[in-house]
Formats: structure tokens, sequence, C-alpha cells
């Protein structure tokens, strides 16, 4: 690599040397395999903007499909220094530290209820920051002191987990949406929110959904207090949720 300073206000990728431009790219095209398809993706990448293209792979998937891997150069860059990323602000404590703030800030036990709503069957999120174990060494919520937790699992309406929440008294509800083609994780959140406001008690509740495709910025559009995506642990989401009662005055 070289010891060339980077200019962070025009960065490009990098694959042999600095600024190159070299990036790989893969995708599929209705057609049949051969050498009109090859040249086809190649043609495709070119008005990509890709510069130099050229097909390094393809496979034959059958019924007249067949997969790319192209490498090119890319000539555009981007300004690092002026990108600004939508975030939950707070400041994360372990789970030591919630543990302390709930005792000596809420000072009773809080209720959170989670679950993989609408047609979700995935629940490796949800049980990621709920169960016991967590992931990756982060325990999850279930071990908390003074965090009462109810996991419902996958495929639960959104009717269903407002009508549990309701019955449990609870603090916060976190939602957990993985599958998310064609957009169906939107509407299913959304109608979350809007059964939460004909219920009247969308205001006494700590609301967080998350998933591979969620950030803090959709989820504040689509009514919810965060959002949560890659790289989340269970500290993070209960120290977003006790702090947020607190502000709110819903201890």
């Amino acid at each position: 690599m070289s010891n060339q300073k980077v200019d962070l206000t025009r960065v490009k990728p990098y694959g042999d040397t600095l600024n190159d431009g070299m990036v790989q790219l893969s995708f599929t095209l209705p057609i049949p395999s051969g050498e009109e398809a090859q040249e086809a993706a190649r043609r495709l990448a070119l008005k990509m903007g890709i510069e130099e293209p050229s097909v390094v792979y393809s496979e034959d998937l059958g019924v007249g499909y067949t997969m790319f891997v192209v490498y090119g150069k890319c000539q555009h860059t981007v300004d690092y220094l002026n990108i600004e990323v939508p975030k939950v602000d707070v400041e994360v404590m372990d789970k030591y530290g919630v543990e302390g703030f709930i005792k000596e800030n809420v000072k009773r036990d809080i209720v959170i209820v989670g679950a993989c709503t609408g047609t979700d069957a995935h629940t490796v999120g949800i049980d990621a920051i709920m169960n016991m174990k967590g992931y990756d060494g982060h325990y999850g919520l279930e071990r908390y002191k003074g965090i009462e937790t109810h996991n419902l699992g996958s495929q639960v309406p959104n009717e269903d987990l407002v009508e549990r929440a309701i019955e449990l008294e609870a603090d916060a509800i976190i939602v957990s949406q993985v599958v998310t083609q064609k957009d169906i994780h939107i509407p299913n959140l959304t109608q979350l929110v809007e059964i939460l406001e004909a219920e009247g008690i969308r205001d006494r509740v700590v609301l967080v959904c998350g998933g591979p495709r969620i950030g803090h910025e959709l989820a504040k559009e689509l009514g919810y207090d965060a959002g949560f995506g890659r790289g989340t642990y269970a500290e993070h989401v209960a120290s977003f949720i006790v702090k947020e009662m607190v502000d709110r005055k819903l201890v």
C-alpha cells in the first residue's frame, strides 16, 4: 500500500494502489450464458460509469439467466468529511451500567416486549438482543437485573404484539425486521405505529425497531423512537430505552 496521504474530501476505491479506483461488482442478467452475454455485461458496466470493465467470471444459472463478476475502474470520488449519518444519540452503558441506572433512576423493573412481526420468521436479530446468552459475547436483556423481557418470537401479527404489550403494561416494544424484500418491512412497521396510536398508548411506550436494512433515520421517519442496524448489541438498545424512559418521565 502506498504511503501517500489520503485526501478524505476525494475518497475513491482502492485495489492495488491508492486511488486506482478498482472495483469488483457482481450481478445477474436474464440472458443465456455465452460470449454475447459477457459482452452485454461489459457494456452494462460501461453505462454504470465503470472504466475498462472486464468480465472475469460468469456462471450459467439455468433457464436463461447468467451471473457475472466484473472488474473495472471507478472514476468517482466522495467527500467523506461532509458525510453525516443520523445515529442514536445516547451514551452506551455496559450491562452493569444499565442495571445501576435502572436501580437509581427507575426504581422498579421495566417491562420490554419484543417480536419479529408480520410474515418475518427470522428470530436471529430479536434473539441476539433479548435472549439470555445474547450474541458475540454480549449478554441479552433476559440476563439484565431490573428488566423483565417477553420475546414473542416470529411471525407475530402487529395486533397481537400490541395486545400483549397492553396486557403486560410494557414500558418498551422492540421489533425486529429481517425480511425486507420489496420493502415489505416499511408498511409492516408503519402499521404497528398506527395501531399503537389508535389504542392511545404510543406516547406511553418506548418504541424501537432494528434489522439489517433499518437505520435511525428510517425509524424516526416511520414514527419510532430509535432504529438500530448491524453491529447492535443488547447494551445499545437497553441504554437507549432506560434513558428515554427517564427523559420522557415514563418511570
